[in-house]
């Protein structure tokens, strides 16, 4: 929809927790060219105090020119936003600051850091995680699968590999054909899903060495 690739793009993920980590290594090992992490204090990098062992991991691996400020600071010129924090976090005056075609996920819930109807004429993809809005982004896309093809090949672990697996399987899910703003994931009820993520999974369990062996 943007043209643009992986490689090229700068993330800046709001909510450095559970969430905010794990979806910043899956887009590390996508080939994303930078992400940049902000919890409530600001931009996550290399050195800065007020962080926990998870956090230290990030800094360490993410914000490669060690950019400091607010969320607001690093959404100016970044391709993509990914909110798993709070509500009303950013602004629409942050999202015109990003780079020509912007994507923003605002995904907390039940309200989101920013609404789809402040982001018209303005992001180029919208998605929250509420069913109300188009592009409803769901872990419950990714559970079953992932688990159905790590039960299916005995995996010993789930890896990052399998992880990313699961997120292309979903992303191929969506046809060239169905592929427009409004619609860059699929139904949390297509069935189909689970039938496409679960092989994937399991390939990649293989691939990554962790099958149990009988």
């Amino acid at each position: 929809i943007t043209g643009k690739k992986m490689e090229d793009l700068t993330v800046v993920i709001a909510g450095v927790g559970a969430a905010g980590v794990a979806i910043g290594k899956i887009l590390l090992n996508a080939g994303v060219g930078d992400v940049i992490g902000c919890d409530r204090i600001g931009a996550i990098y290399s050195g800065r105090s007020e962080m926990n062992s998870a956090k230290e991991w990030f800094a360490n691996n993410t914000n490669r020119s060690r950019r400091m400020g607010t969320i607001s600071d690093m959404m100016k010129g970044s391709d993509v936003f990914v909110g798993v924090s709070g509500p009303d976090l950013i602004t629409a005056a942050d999202v015109r600051s990003m780079a020509k075609s912007p994507i923003v996920f605002a995904m907390a819930n039940p309200n989101p850091e920013i609404r789809p109807e402040q982001c018209d004429g303005l992001a180029a993809v919208m998605a929250t995680g509420r069913s109300d809005y188009p592009n409803q982004i769901n872990n419950v896309l990714a559970f079953p699968g992932i688990f159905r093809g790590a039960l299916d090949a005995h995996a010993t672990d789930i890896t990052e590999g399998m992880k990313l697996a699961a997120a292309i399987a979903i992303a191929e899910s969506v046809s060239d054909a169905d592929l427009k703003p409004e619609f860059v994931v699929p139904s949390v009820f297509d069935r189909t899903i689970v039938e496409r993520v679960a092989p994937a999974v399991a390939a990649a369990a293989i691939k990554d060495g962790v099958i149990r062996k009988r």
